[in-house]
């Protein structure tokens, strides 16, 4: 276990004493500003760290309790293994504290005990009332049941120990389960300028790894900056990894270009989000907020105002889990399973909490929230494909897809798509070959281009011969060069094509090497023509048509004039074959294409 954190946050009620067993466990006084140490309460963040008996390190975030600061309470909250729910034996339980435990409980935060302080201030019987206002308090939430540990923090301190020992037996919540493959993200809660360092930011790390001298981001201003120092509890690291809380210097980025609610990534396409479908849990005493609402949206260290659209309902209904897309008045960074807040705009108060399911979402219209509630059941299931499926016909990238946590869809070219829409795209391909088949009966094939339209045209051009290959490759499709065909297509002629095929054979044959005119036959009949040209019955020689039989014929003759000749001239060939010179040249350049000659200065030679 040595070498592990474990984030502690104190939350509860102002003056309940946090700052002060914070101070009494550490021997740091959190409340560093002057108006903190003027005013005695905590108005900004606190963090310091405490060696635990198991070797691990705590490191603690000190919460202020003001009603009017909640917002920082949030942000500290945000990221949490462990929660200290300070509450003083001479008030007991208040409206701060009952807040903070509802909000902890919204953030996901699922280990705790209670620090009732101010002991001696009481007697026995008062801190008898105290622990049972505490278990009504946390009953139903993740605190029932949870030691309640009495302490003394004046000259002679008392239950420091006990919170220790009790601290030892939780676990770094980052460190179970599966890694966190996620992009590394660092919600800002602090920035300052260091002497003889820069500009420096420090937050609770999320998702993998971040290694000095990484590429980053701080979003949602798109800024490029570059790791310089990195330090996990004032000690240099050479990386970091998801729960620990971590300062980063940051290069080329001025103090005043930053605030909290930033955050620094190191993937540029985690790009900020301004429309989130979420499942919220609105709490049973919040006030009823009609949709369309206006909210405060806090979501790690950020908080913004948004509209609340609830799906399939007309409002915030206290007390009942929902689906609702919040957009937001400024953009921010979110990944899906992202545990929010959400506040009253005026008075303020909290509403509710809820998780992330869809941080892409598109704009929800009131006549799909059917289906929409639908998709974001599927997503709090579990099931990331609805993600893809939503991304259309035009699918994601591999960074997209990643970001998303998709890796079971249907590649095409540097797309990802989600089953359903290619079979979507498959039924249209091959209905409208069908159909151009039926328009064009003499013809083998069509231009594989002439699909790339309707539902198809969303897909690059590369996505598209993607396509393509895959319907061959399922044996739905058959190609030849640039034109494609259902693959159980065959051109089948009538009585009155057969005959006006074997017509132009004839023709063909009585013209000689001479041949006929393309644009005159193309003109009678060009599904005819197609069709001689396609079977290898007629070639094209420059605008002009020949049958196959004549030019197997002149092969033969070639090659036997240079079994007795090493050079081919223009006057030999006409000596050979009786063509004049308009018709001589496209047959010679014709053999070079077919490879029985090679052009030598006026002459050809045997290739």
């Amino acid at each position: 276990m040595a070498g592990q954190h474990l984030i502690v946050g104190t939350a509860g009620h102002i003056d309940h004493g946090k700052t002060s067993l914070v101070r009494a466990l550490t021997g740091v006084n959190l409340d560093r500003l002057p108006e903190e140490q003027e005013r005695g309460i905590t108005i900004a963040l606190g963090f310091t760290s405490l060696d635990l008996p198991d070797g691990r390190r705590a490191a603690f975030v000190d919460v202020p309790g003001h009603e009017k600061l909640v917002r920082t309470m949030i942000a500290g909250a945000t990221g949490l293994d462990v929660v200290i729910l300070v509450i003083a034996a001479n008030e007991g339980v208040m409206p701060q504290t009952r807040e903070h435990l509802a909000i902890l409980s919204l953030l996901g935060v699922t280990q705790g005990f209670i620090a009732l302080t101010k002991c001696d201030l009481v007697d026995a019987e008062m801190r008898e009332f105290a622990e049972l206002d505490i278990e009504e308090t946390v009953a139903g939430t993740f605190l029932e049941g949870a030691p309640i540990v009495h302490t003394e923090l004046g000259d002679t301190p008392a239950g420091l120990d006990a919170v220790r020992d009790l601290l030892a037996g939780y676990v770094d919540t980052a460190a179970q389960g599966e890694p966190d493959s996620t992009p590394f993200r660092l919600p800002i809660d602090r920035c300052f300028i260091q002497r003889g360092f820069g500009t420096v930011v420090t937050g609770t790390a999320r998702g993998t790894d971040l290694t000095d001298g990484s590429a980053v981001w701080i979003q949602p201003i798109g800024l490029a900056s570059r790791v310089r120092g990195l330090q996990v509890h004032s000690e240099s690291v050479v990386s970091t990894r998801a729960g620990q809380r971590v300062a980063v210097n940051l290069a080329g980025v001025e103090r005043d270009d930053l605030n909290r609610g930033m955050v620094v990534v190191d993937n540029p396409a985690l790009t900020p989000a301004s429309v989130i479908d979420v499942q919220l849990d609105v709490l049973p005493n919040a006030a009823r907020i009609a949709s369309g609402g206006h909210v405060r949206l806090s979501l790690g260290t950020a908080e913004v105002l948004a509209v609340a659209d609830v799906i399939g309902g007309e409002a915030l209904e206290p007390g009942a889990r929902q689906w609702a897309q919040l957009r937001t008045e400024t953009p921010i960074v979110a990944l899906p399973g992202d545990r929010f807040i959400i506040r009253r705009e005026s008075p303020l108060e909290t509403l509710g909490g809820g998780i992330v399911l869809d941080p892409w979402a598109p704009r929800a219209r009131k006549k799909f929230h059917p289906t929409i509630a639908e998709e974001l059941q599927e997503m709090a299931k579990g099931n990331r494909m609805v993600r893809l499926h939503r991304a259309g016909v035009t699918g994601l990238t591999a960074e997209q897809a990643t970001l998303r946590g998709v890796d079971d869809g249907v590649s095409l070219s540097d797309r990802m798509v989600h089953p359903h829409w290619v079979e979507q795209l498959s039924t249209h391909v091959c209905e409208s070959l069908n159909h151009w088949h039926g328009q064009h009966p003499l013809a083998p094939g069509a231009p594989r281009r002439t699909f790339h339209v309707g539902l198809a045209a969303g897909l690059s051009a590369t996505a598209y011969d993607a396509l393509i290959s895959l319907l061959c490759d399922r044996g739905l499709l058959a190609t030849n060069g640039p034109t494609v065909r259902l693959a159980g297509f065959q051109v089948e002629l009538d009585e009155r094509q057969l005959a006006a095929r074997d017509t132009m054979l004839d023709s063909l044959r009585s013209a000689g090497l001479e041949g006929a005119k393309f644009d005159d036959l193309i003109r009678e009949m060009p599904g005819l023509l197609q069709l001689l040209l396609d079977g290898h019955d007629a070639h094209r020689v420059g605008e002009r048509v020949v049958w196959a039989g004549h030019l197997t014929q002149l092969k033969a003759d070639i090659q036997a004039f240079f079994a007795q000749n090493p050079r081919l001239t223009p006057s030999d060939f006409k000596d050979l074959t009786g063509q004049s010179r308009r018709t001589a040249i496209p047959l010679l350049e014709w053999l070079d294409s077919a490879g029985i000659t090679r052009r030598d200065g006026d002459a050809r030679v045997a290739s």
